[in-house]
């Protein structure tokens, strides 16, 4: 009965939200309120906004009733996010994360030799910059490395691929974080980066895609030496 009155709540507060009865960043009513209208327990009135918290149409914050969040694909991947972090656990699990980012990427590479606009390409100029100046930094070097990828997923215009990048970079960021990261090091990735960034300038998408591999084929090596398999 728990179970089933928790999603009569979660459907009727949904409907609410889809149709802007409770617009983006109201709060929902509060677990008294839902308890008298829907005439259920306390207990059932939190299941329902733990489930709608998953399904990120709410957010949580302490000490306050949660708030509506607009469905949309930074949201949907958000909801995966327990998922996810209880797949990276299983053994190969990050390995098998980090191989679909190398198929994502490797076709958006190939997307930005073949369509990339003066814009996309002068912003790709000013990451490659930001990334060769941050060389001796190596925390900065790391946000500069993600925002040089980032670029990539921005370039076809589709605004799934921005949130796409944003889930590659929350999964993946704590293993990441734990990488040793030297000058040298940084300085191999910069260089990659380059030729990546060159053989889009030359159209060429054949070479844009296989040097987008080796490089990401490489940052596993080191991920591989540092943690052995994950």
């Amino acid at each position: 009965m728990t179970g089933r009155a928790a999603d009569q709540v979660v459907q009727a507060m949904s409907q609410r939200i889809r149709d802007g009865s409770i617009a983006n960043g109201q709060p929902i009513p509060a677990e008294r309120d839902l308890m008298a209208e829907f005439n259920i327990s306390r207990t059932v009135a939190r299941e329902a906004v733990g489930i709608l918290s998953s399904q990120g149409l709410v957010v949580a914050k302490p000490r306050h009733r949660p708030v509506v969040r607009k469905p949309g694909y930074d949201a949907a991947m958000d909801a995966a996010s327990s998922i996810v972090g209880n797949l990276l656990l299983q053994p190969s699990g990050v390995r098998n994360l980090f191989d679909t980012r190398i198929l994502v990427e490797g076709s958006l590479v190939r997307n930005a030799a073949e369509h990339a606009g003066k814009q996309d390409i002068a912003d790709l100029k000013a990451a490659l910059a930001a990334n060769e100046a941050a060389i001796d930094d190596s925390d900065l070097f790391y946000q500069t490395d993600m925002q040089f990828h980032q670029v990539f997923y921005q370039i076809s215009g589709n605004p799934v691929w921005p949130s796409v990048h944003r889930a590659y970079s929350t999964w993946l960021e704590p293993h990441w974080r734990q990488m040793p990261r030297l000058p040298d090091r940084n300085k191999a990735n910069f260089t990659a980066h380059s030729a990546i960034l060159e053989a889009i300038l030359l159209r060429d998408p054949d070479a844009a895609e296989s040097q987008l591999k080796t490089h990401l084929a490489e940052a596993w090596e080191q991920v591989r030496l540092t943690f052995g398999d994950i």
